[in-house]
């Protein structure tokens, strides 16, 4: 049976609680402060809504791709902590720090120098492109530090290092909501600044996360502070055995954040209501996603570490548990979403029109859940973690762009279509996507050790 001697093993799920608890706690202060942004945004009206949902987009597109470096670099460090190679993981942390960097100075002279077209690129509407310009243009200053912050926390989860980037997420996100506070509403001796206030405090909450976390790594001396020359020691075969893995994944992010990107381009061009409803629902959503994101990682790390430690039978495994484990827990999850979409009339000051779209999106959310908790274990737990990493890049995107992305766009554009219906098309990628997962996960081909000479 497919449920047989599912959780008879405690080591499993006690590691797993040790690693992915955290990872939760870090990720659910995220959305919870990312969802009082928004909170505090929506008093302004539903423009402002829109204009940082979008340029919060950028933002997310650059955080894709760092996921994509990141995660590249976590398989390898993950199975080098199974190996005990301290030296590996010290050179695949700088090598993502160089591709992560890079990536940083793009997006900050991107920007900084052509904010409008970023923008316009999503929306047509004139005040949203005004309002979302000065914001992202205010915002490019943070790419940098959190180019070095997000590299340092990924690096850290996979040597199971996991409670430090939850105090500094704290602590940035902490001052990131006080600043927003003042600096938007211009309360005491700050002025009202608007969305270029929301900007400003982003900027010095991600300067102080990366001080806190490079400094403390270094001071406790993790395995991944190492020195200069440690750091940036790179050989030819190290760097083409590293690309040959972490390419797929890098681009995995990068197609399947533009998927995304297509999405909101999708939702704004149907109008602006639409596109607020669509933040909105991300937002509050992500409240209940960090357990899935929390789960999916932590996997990870195990699946991971037993590969490099040459236990290849447990990591097997422990990939059929977690890809059982995910979507049984996602049903519970998805009963939380509709009373939440309740609540939203007290915390968004937005039309009749904007929630009565967000009812339909969170029916749909709900439905399609256990199939993304499958598709989150999948594809962060155990592809990756097992370098199968040119197949999560089909697995990832092939639905996204080849069927639903289409059928979303024929709704939209060529239908007018409902906006629920148009969120439909889109929910349509999990379920397919999982008949896909499925039959890789059977066939155990999925299982890789990149740590092995070639």
């Amino acid at each position: 049976m497919i449920f047989k001697n599912l959780f008879d093993d405690k080591i499993f799920y006690k590691n797993l609680i040790l690693i992915a608890v955290p990872i939760m706690v870090q990720n659910l202060i995220n959305a919870f402060v990312n969802m009082l942004d928004t909170v505090m945004i929506g008093q302004l009206g539903t423009v402002e809504i829109a204009a940082v949902g979008l340029g919060n987009q950028v933002f997310f597109l650059y955080n894709m791709i760092l996921f994509g470096i990141s995660s590249g670099g976590a398989v390898f460090t993950a199975q080098y902590w199974g190996k005990g190679d301290i030296r590996g993981i010290r050179r695949a942390t700088g090598f993502c720090l160089t591709l992560g960097l890079s990536v940083a100075l793009l997006f900050t002279l991107l920007t900084v120098l052509a904010p409008e077209a970023v923008i316009g690129f999503y929306s047509a509407d004139g005040a949203v492109i005004k309002a979302g310009a000065a914001y992202i243009r205010t915002l490019a200053p943070s790419f940098i530090p959190f180019s070095i912050s997000f590299v340092f926390t990924l690096m850290m989860r996979s040597t199971e290092r996991v409670r430090l980037p939850i105090v500094t997420t704290l602590v940035a996100l902490t001052i990131n909501l006080v600043l927003n506070y003042l600096l938007i509403f211009g309360k005491g001796p700050f002025p009202a600044l608007g969305v270029v206030g929301a900007a400003i405090a982003t900027v010095i909450a991600r300067f102080v996360e990366m001080g806190i976390l490079v400094a403390y790594s270094y001071e406790k001396k993790y395995p991944l502070a190492g020195s200069i020359r440690e750091l940036f020691d790179f050989s030819v075969p190290f760097i083409l055995n590293f690309l040959r893995i972490a390419l797929p994944v890098m681009v995995n992010e990068l197609l399947w954040s533009l998927g995304i990107t297509m999405q909101n381009v999708i939702f704004a061009r149907t109008g602006t209501d639409a596109i607020a409803a669509f933040n909105i629902t991300n937002t509050v959503s992500q409240l209940t996603w960090v357990f899935f994101m929390g789960i999916g990682n932590g996997a990870g790390v195990l699946i991971g570490k037993k590969i490099g430690a040459g236990e290849e039978q447990t990591a097997r495994d422990y990939a059929r548990r977690i890809t059982i484990f995910g979507p049984l827990t996602a049903v519970g999850a998805s009963l939380i979403l509709i009373p939440l979409s309740w609540t939203l009339p007290f915390l968004f000051r937005v039309n009749d029109s904007v929630f009565s779209i967000i009812s339909g999106m969170f029916i749909i959310l709900s439905l399609v859940y256990p199939f993304r908790a499958f598709n989150m274990s999948m594809i962060i737990g155990v592809c990756r973690a097992g370098g199968d990493t040119v197949f999560s890049v089909i697995y990832d995107i092939l639905f996204m762009w080849a069927v639903t992305l289409p059928l979303a766009a024929a709704a939209s554009f060529i239908f007018n279509a409902p906006v629920w219906f148009i969120y439909l098309c889109i929910a349509m990628e999990d379920p397919l996507k999982m008949i896909f997962g499925l039959a890789r996960l059977r066939s155990g081909k999925w299982l890789r050790n990149v740590t092995v000479s070639r």
